[in-house]
């Protein structure tokens, strides 16, 4: 099982090129961090309408 896993790797890592990898990486990290956002905001917007509720 090792030895597939290995080959695996070394299959990936011939196939694709450094930039490759590294543009992905990025992409995965822009999409998780535009889904933070949206969530710290709606969080933020949650807490200030309950505050606005009780008045």
């Amino acid at each position: 099982m090792k030895k597939l896993n290995l080959l695996m790797l070394s299959a990936l890592v011939m196939t694709l090129s450094s930039c490759d990898a590294i543009a992905g990486i990025f992409k995965a990290g822009a999409v998780v961090g535009i889904i933070a956002v949206v969530i710290v905001i709606g969080l933020i917007l949650w807490i200030l309408s309950m505050f606005r509720g009780r008045s």
